[in-house]
């Protein structure tokens, strides 16, 4: 038997097993918080008090209520932003709480 034909790249390996949905909600919800964190300032990060995702629907909690009134206005930038970044269009809608 020939190892080298059962040997599959790894990245492959990772999306297959991203496919399985209850792993495919959790990596998706994690690389979500990652991305929130990297595209969004060090400044608006901070505010950040929790992130959840259910459905297509971003829930960001936010510790100013100033810097969530002026994020509203930008929802619909971000939610491209965000779909961009993560290759596919998840995120719906978001809800600054």
């Amino acid at each position: 038997m020939d190892i080298s034909k059962n040997t599959r790249h790894i990245k492959q390996v990772i999306e297959a097993l991203r496919k399985e949905k209850k792993l495919k909600k959790g990596l998706e919800k994690a690389q979500i918080k990652k991305l929130w964190a990297e595209i969004m300032s060090e400044t608006i990060a901070n505010y950040t008090s929790n992130i959840t995702y259910q459905n297509g629907q971003l829930n960001i909690y936010l510790t100013s209520s100033a810097l969530r009134e002026e994020l509203n206005r930008g929802k619909e930038k971000i939610i491209n932003l965000l779909n961009e970044k993560l290759g596919e269009k998840l995120i719906k809608k978001i809800v600054f709480k």
